[in-house]
């Protein structure tokens, strides 16, 4: 069988890359941006440090900001509606996950609008056309939403998450710019690092992995081990470092699939709300236990990219404990809660495991899981 890889066009890493934009513009004739950022980044000056350069060049745009943080159905709706208000030919999205994912949904329905209802696009979508061209700036280092083929949108009257997967929503220009992740606080940047760490680590596991996307998530884990302590206490070093490796993962993972920790975390952030990388990072180890013996020697190689010592020496069951400790030790360092007692109400585990294994990312993971075995691990972190 072959294995399809799928990148964007162009990217731009490092300190200062917000300054690459105005050439790529010119370079791609663009004339009008419509520049999708969230509420809390227009107020906090992250969204003018990419207008004020817009306007030092003398580029017009108009700002959509009616994004939340796990975007909707109606986020969706109104961004198209704004878009073709604006006179737009091209979108400038600025955020996390939220933000370029809203962009690719008002992308792809602007450029087919047959799919006007985004419930449609879910799954692996037959659009005919490419998106609007998107410019992505994340400020974030989890989602790597700049890189892949996937965005996630709620389903608010239905308490749902659902997963889009389109080749024609990936941005032709990322912007990788650890400068405008420097603001963010410490919750956030260990939620989306350790939401960059699941995408390594699923992604490195599960059923679609092949050579070229392990040594994508590979390193990725190294990178992410190795700096998400750093980036959670604003270090440049760490903040670079969680940049990068967050994209690589994205790389990664955008082509070889995901597992049960994102289905899972999927079904908490449409029932409470609950920031994905919170979610994942609560339930990745617990997940990674039972997924163990499907993985061959995999978790050896995850030990050692988290930095664990002397893996060469180690039983099948020592490397595996010691790939699922130092996650757990990680989580820990950054602040993340190791579980969901105050998060899960007992009487929704039935709804949130049937929403988990019905979302697109369940049949990616190594191990078959059964509605049972989704209660089962819902339950033990209770």
């Amino acid at each position: 069988m072959a294995n399809r890889i799928v990148l964007n066009e162009t990217s731009y890493h490092g300190a200062g890359a917000v300054n690459e934009i105005p050439g790529e513009v010119k370079k791609r004739g663009f004339q009008k941006a419509f520049v999708a950022s969230d509420p809390d980044l227009i107020q906090f000056n992250v969204t003018s440090k990419v207008t004020k350069i817009l306007e030092e060049n003398g580029m017009d745009y108009e700002i959509y900001s009616d994004i939340k943080p796990n975007p909707t159905i109606e986020n969706v709706r109104t961004g198209v509606e704004a878009f073709k208000k604006s006179g737009a030919d091209y979108i400038i999205a600025i955020g996390g996950g939220s933000s370029i994912d809203t962009a690719k949904a008002i992308g792809i329905i602007v450029t087919n609008p047959e799919f006007a209802d985004v419930r449609s696009l879910e799954g692996v979508a037959p659009t005919g056309k490419p998106s609007v061209p998107i410019i992505a700036v994340p400020t974030t280092a989890g989602t790597a939403a700049e890189v892949t083929i996937n965005y996630v949108i709620t389903d608010v009257e239905k308490k749902r998450k659902f997963v889009c997967v389109d080749p024609h929503d990936i941005p032709v220009v990322a912007i990788v710019d650890p400068d405008m992740m420097s603001s963010m606080p410490k919750g956030l940047t260990a939620a989306t690092g350790m939401d960059a760490l699941t995408h390594a680590i699923e992604g490195y596991i599960t059923k679609g992995a092949n050579t070229i996307t392990d040594m994508f998530n590979l390193k990725a884990v190294e990178l992410i081990a190795g700096s998400l302590r750093g980036a959670v206490e604003n270090t440049a070093e760490g903040r670079e470092g969680m940049a990068l490796g967050q994209y690589i993962t994205g790389m990664g993972f955008s082509n070889c699939g995901l597992g049960i920790v994102h289905s899972m975390a999927h079904a908490l952030g449409a029932v409470y709300d609950t920031p994905h990388g919170v979610g994942n990072a609560i339930l990745l180890p617990t997940v990674m236990e039972f997924n163990a013996d499907a993985t061959g020697e995999k978790y050896r190689d995850i030990a050692k990219a988290m930095g664990v010592d002397h893996t060469e020496k180690m039983t099948r069951e020592e490397y595996r404990k010691a790939a699922v400790d130092a996650v757990k030790k990680l989580s820990s360092d950054v602040g993340i809660p190791a579980d969901l007692k105050q998060i899960v109400k007992e009487e929704d585990i039935q709804f949130l495991a049937e929403s988990a294994a019905a979302d697109a990312c369940a049949p990616g993971n190594p191990k078959e899981a059964s509605l049972e075995d989704i209660i089962r691990l819902y339950k033990s972190l209770m």
